[in-house]
């Protein structure tokens, strides 16, 4: 029962809060104000500052290896911004929000973010994101004027990385849900036969549908060794088939991130090198994992109590089940880019 108290709930408590419908149009005189990334505040992780990314899970023999890292991690969050809005901006959040820059760095860059710290120097900057009412609306200009704003952010704090920190190191990236919005289009626009596609080890789109031809050079991987290639998954309870199924799901790629495959074979919890619940705490063997129709299906994670999980949507666990595999997964690829140079 433990773990099913405490990876779900983190999972669950955000989920029965349902996210604040905004009545008005998109306003760009009420945007917040810019980010300035010289500012490390403007960064909810960055590899010298004392944050959550630098953590590693209890119960766990993992270590946080920045220091001696040898690529960087650029990792993008998903929507945290589902509340009703407290200042005149509505549809993005702002980066000087101290309330929600905590709510952002106690769920997504604690319990996603530092999966990378083995391998790579995390940086993850803050963004206006857009409020989850970007999509959902039916009005199309609302919802791409608010991402678009977020994503200005996004571009501006991966150009201020680019001058300021990479110094010609390999680039992971990372992101979840709306992060991996913003992630596709930073990668066309800066690596996708782009110059800089030779320091490109690999990304992790996560929770969000990507399609086989997103980029022109850059493909699905197809096992846990490849480089230069991406990975992306949405996991749900098997059997279970979401209403926005034919939206693009059903055609998307689908990456078993226990065997880092494409296939449908099942892949059985031994496979798994463990999860994380409540209190960042390592659990080993969570759960099984297989691949179907462009979705992750898997079975109730294998706890106490699994008999009283009735989740179908399983989107905000997308890297908690997972954590152990990531983590050996990008070791993995770095090792190889590394030897493929």
């Amino acid at each position: 029962m433990r773990f099913y108290l405490l990876i779900f709930a983190w999972l669950i408590l955000s989920c029965q809060r349902v996210p604040y419908q905004i009545q008005s149009h998109y306003n760009e005189n009420t945007n917040p104000s810019k980010p300035n990334y010289a500012l490390k505040e403007h960064w909810a992780s960055l590899p010298d500052k004392n944050d959550p990314a630098d953590r590693v899970p209890l119960k766990s023999d993992f270590t946080d290896n920045q220091a001696q890292a040898k690529v960087d991690v650029f990792f993008i969050h998903p929507t945290i911004y589902t509340q009703k809005p407290q200042g005149v901006s509505e549809w993005n959040a702002d980066v000087n929000d101290a309330d929600m820059n905590q709510k952002v760095d106690e769920s997504t860059i604690l319990n996603q973010a530092s999966v990378f710290n083995g391998s790579g120097r995390v940086y993850a900057p803050r963004y206006r994101q857009a409020h989850y009412q970007a999509f959902v609306t039916k009005n199309l200009t609302d919802k791409v004027q608010s991402l678009d704003l977020a994503y200005s952010d996004v571009k501006a704090s991966f150009e201020y990385y680019l001058q300021h920190y990479n110094q010609g190191r390999p680039i992971v990236i990372a992101s979840h849900s709306q992060g991996t919005v913003h992630a596709k289009r930073l990668i066309k626009e800066f690596f996708d036969k782009k110059p800089l596609q030779k320091q490109f080890v690999v990304a992790y789109l996560v929770g969000i549908a990507t399609q086989p031809n997103t980029f022109e050079s850059i493909k699905a991987c197809e096992n846990g060794d490849q480089t230069g290639c991406f990975v992306s998954w949405n996991t749900y309870a098997r059997d279970y088939y979401p209403s926005w199924y034919n939206e693009g799901l059903n055609t998307s790629i689908s990456t078993n991130p226990l065997t880092w495959k494409l296939d449908e074979e099942f892949a059985p919890r031994s496979l798994s090198k463990g999860g994380v619940g409540l209190k960042f705490t390592y659990v080993p063997e969570a759960v099984d994992a297989q691949n179907h129709a462009g979705m992750l299906w898997i079975n109730k994670p294998y706890v106490k109590g699994r008999f009283l999980l009735n989740t179908k949507i399983w989107h905000r666990a997308d890297y908690n089940l997972f954590y152990g595999n990531i983590r050996e997964n990008v070791e993995n690829r770095v090792e190889n880019y590394w030897r493929e140079k």
